[in-house]
């Protein structure tokens, strides 16, 4: 399952490395998957911040501000997916709106449409290839950059 609408084709709007956060919020402990993205995409050049399990969505807003990130990659194997609407309501109060959001694990097909409505740019399940992962990544990235640098945004 890979839920969205195709991701924006990748432009070379800034040359340095995007910046990703990987976490888990909420109770979840399993982060099996989250360390493999996290390798997937420090091997394809990308800055990663990565955390351990069990952040509160208070916590996600303040590192990716402070790490003035472009994407933040959520992982969800227990029903955590659900805060997902919150964190990006948070995130959109945090003057963090045009960080993109994408969320991966098991997410049960009726709930996809909350995290797509609430904001989440896509969302893979079990089976989504690293090079998929890796490429919507890259172009959901690369346009949340895009966006921040033309109005006027953080420091890249």
């Amino acid at each position: 399952m890979n839920e969205t609408a195709a991701p924006p084709t990748p432009s070379p709007v800034d040359e340095t490395p995007l910046r990703v956060l990987v976490t888990k919020i909420g109770l979840d402990g399993h982060d099996r998957g989250s360390r493999l993205v996290a390798a997937f995409l420090r091997d394809a050049g990308h800055e990663v911040v990565y955390t351990p399990p069990w952040q509160e969505i208070s916590a996600v807003v303040n590192l990716a501000l402070q790490e003035d990130v472009d994407v933040i990659g959520i992982s969800s194997l227990a029903t955590d997916h659900l805060i997902v609407p919150d964190l990006m309501a948070a995130l959109r109060d945090a003057d963090l709106g045009h960080v993109a959001v994408v969320v991966g694990g098991i997410v049960p097909e009726p709930e996809l449409p909350a995290l797509l409505d609430a904001g989440v740019r896509q969302v893979f399940g079990p089976g989504s290839s690293r090079e998929e992962i890796v490429d919507a990544i890259t172009a959901w990235g690369g346009e949340a950059r895009g966006h921040k640098l033309t109005q006027g945004g953080f420091d890249s």
